[in-house]
C-alpha cells in the first residue's frame, strides 16, 4: 500500500500545459490584435484582448490552484501466480478547501501486466474522497513495480491542462504456477536410511561422520573447531543437530537444455514443476532449498509460511544462464553428502552429466529426476532430435542403474500428471526394494 500528495502546478507548467484550443485562441487573439491596429479598429482590438486573456487566466486559475490531492494504492494480492487476476484498489482524497476539476488519472503499469488502466474522476468537494480499481494479469513470471498515478488537471475551458504525478510506487511479485501435487510416499520412504549412514560411516570412518558442513542457520555454538581446523571449512557436530527432513529441488537453467520460448518454453514448465513440488515438500515438513546450477539458496527453516514465500519470489526472478553443464551443481550436491531427497528437473542432459548425478546415492542421497523431452518443445532437424533422443535415453538409464526415481515428460503432459507417475515409479520400487530385502 502506497500514499503520496501532490500539490498544484507552477506557471511555467501551466504555460507549457496550453492545450491546442488554448494556442488557437491566442493566435487568433494576436491576428485579431494585428488586423486591429492596421484597420484602425478599436472594436476588433477588444475582441483580440477577450481572445488573448481567456487562456492566460485559465493558465493563472491552473497555476495557483493549490489543491492538495493523497493517494493511497493498495495491491491485492502482493504475490500472484502467473496467469491469475491481481486487483489494484486507487483512492484519492482532496485535502484542500477548494473543489478539483475533472480529473484523468492513468496509472502506469508494465507491459507485461496490459494496458495503462485510465479514469476520468468527477470533481471533487474539500475534503471528499473517491475510489476507483482495476485489475492486473500476467503470464511473465517477474517483479514489476505499479504506478506511479498521473494526474491531467484542467480548467472548465479547456484551454490549459498540466500533469501532476505521484512518486509513490508499489510492487506486484508474478510468481510461477503452482499446481497441486499428489502427496509423497510414507515418511522416510524417500529419506537416506540407517544402512546409508551406516556405509556412510565405514567409508569416511566415525570421526568424520560425526560432522558436517556448516550451513546457513546453523548454530556457533555447534561448530567443531578441531574438524573446521583440519579440514579448513566451518564443521558442526551432527550428533546435536535436531533430525529434519531435508530435500534438495535441483533446477537446470542451463540456456543450451531447453527449447521453446516464452510461458509455452520447457524451461517454464520446469519453473513451475519446481514451485509446486516445493509447495508440496514444504508443506509435508522437509526444510527446502533450491538449486539452480551454480546458485543454490538457504534452507527454508521451521518457519515454513515464509519459507514457500521466499522460495517462490526466487523462482519469480529466475532465468536461464550459467554454466553449460552441471558440474558446478553436482558438486554442491556432494558437498552436503547425505542430506535427504534431491527432485532434479534436468533439460537437455548428457551421459557425462548423468553420471556424476548418479554418484549421489552412494553419499546417502535419495534421487527423483524429471527429464524433459525438449523436442517437444520446439520443432528441430531430425539428426539433432535423434542426438537429444539418444542423449536423453542413456542418461535416464544411467540414473535408473543408480537407483533414481526417472520418468520422462513431454510437452503435452501437465506438471500434475509427471508427478503423478513419479510417485507410482517410486512406490514401485519401493516395494521392489521391501521384496529383495526379504
Amino acid at each position: 500500500m502506497a500514499s503520496a500528495r501532490t500539490t498544484g502546478a507552477g506557471l511555467p507548467a501551466a504555460l507549457s500545459g496550453l492545450t491546442t484550443r488554448g494556442r488557437a485562441f491566442l493566435a487568433a487573439g494576436a491576428a485579431a490584435a494585428a488586423s486591429a491596429v492596421v484597420l484602425g479598429q478599436r472594436d476588433l482590438l477588444r475582441v483580440a484582448v477577450l481572445l488573448v486573456a481567456l487562456p492566460l487566466a485559465s493558465v493563472l486559475v491552473v497555476a495557483r490552484a493549490r489543491h492538495r490531492i493523497q493517494l493511497s494504492r493498495t495491491v491485492t494480492p502482493t504475490r500472484v501466480q502467473a496467469g491469475r487476476q491481481g486487483s489494484v484498489r486507487l483512492e484519492l482524497a482532496n485535502l484542500s478547501r477548494l473543489p478539483t476539476g475533472v480529473l484523468l488519472a492513468e496509472d502506469r503499469v508494465p507491459y507485461v501486466l496490459g494496458a495503462r488502466p485510465r479514469f476520468v474522476v468527477d470533481r471533487l468537494a474539500g475534503g471528499a474522497r473517491a475510489a476507483v480499481g482495476y485489475t492486473l494479469r500476467s503470464e511473465h513470471r517477474g517483479r514489476w513495480e505499479v504506478g506511479p498515478l498521473q494526474l491531467r488537471i484542467t480548467d472548465p475551458f479547456g484551454m490549459c491542462e498540466v500533469a501532476r504525478s505521484f512518486t509513490a510506487t508499489d510492487p506486484l511479485v508474478v510468481v510461477p504456477r503452482v499446481h497441486p501435487l499428489l502427496p509423497l510416499l510414507a515418511e522416510g520412504a524417500w529419506m537416506s536410511s540407517g544402512d546409508s549412514t551406516a556405509r556412510a560411516a565405514a567409508a569416511s570412518g566415525e570421526h568424520d561422520l560425526a560432522t558436517r558442513e556448516y550451513r546457513h542457520g546453523d548454530d556457533l555454538r555447534r561448530v567443531h573447531w578441531r574438524s573446521t581446523a583440519r579440514r579448513g571449512e566451518l564443521m558442526v557436530r551432527r550428533d546435536e543437530q535436531p533430525r529434519q527432513m531435508r530435500a534438495t529441488v535441483l533446477l537446470d537453467r542451463r540456456a543450451v537444455g531447453h527449447r521453446g520460448d516464452g510461458p509455452a518454453s520447457s524451461f517454464e514448465w520446469a519453473v513451475s514443476a519446481a514451485a509446486s513440488v516445493c509447495a508440496l515438500l514444504v508443506e509435508a515438513g522437509y526444510g527446502v532449498r533450491i538449486l539452480s546450477n551454480e546458485v543454490d539458496t538457504a534452507w527454508t527453516g521451521r518457519e515454513h509460511a515464509t519459507g514457500t514465500g521466499e522460495l517462490l519470489d526466487l523462482l519469480a526472478m529466475v532465468d536461464t544462464g550459467g554454466p553449460g553443464d552441471l558440474r558446478d551443481a553436482t558438486a554442491q550436491l556432494l558437498r552436503a553428502g547425505g542430506d535427504g531427497l534431491v527432485v532434479a528437473l534436468l533439460g537437455e542432459i548428457t551421459p557425462a552429466d548423468a553420471h556424476s548425478l548418479a554418484t549421489l546415492p552412494r553419499q546417502g542421497m535419495t534421487g527423483v529426476a524429471i527429464l524433459l523431452d525438449t523436442t517437444t518443445w520446439a520443432a528441430l532437424p531430425r539428426r539433432r532430435a535423434a542426438e537429444i533422443t539418444s542423449n536423453r535415453e542413456q542418461a535416464a538409464r544411467a540414473l535408473d542403474l543408480a537407483g533414481w526415481t526417472v520418468v520422462t515428460t513431454t510437452a503435452r503432459e501437465s506438471v500434475p500428471a509427471a508427478w503423478a507417475r513419479v510417485v507410482s515409479r517410486a512406490a514401485v520400487l519401493a516395494g521392489a526394494s521391501k521384496g529383495v530385502s526379504r
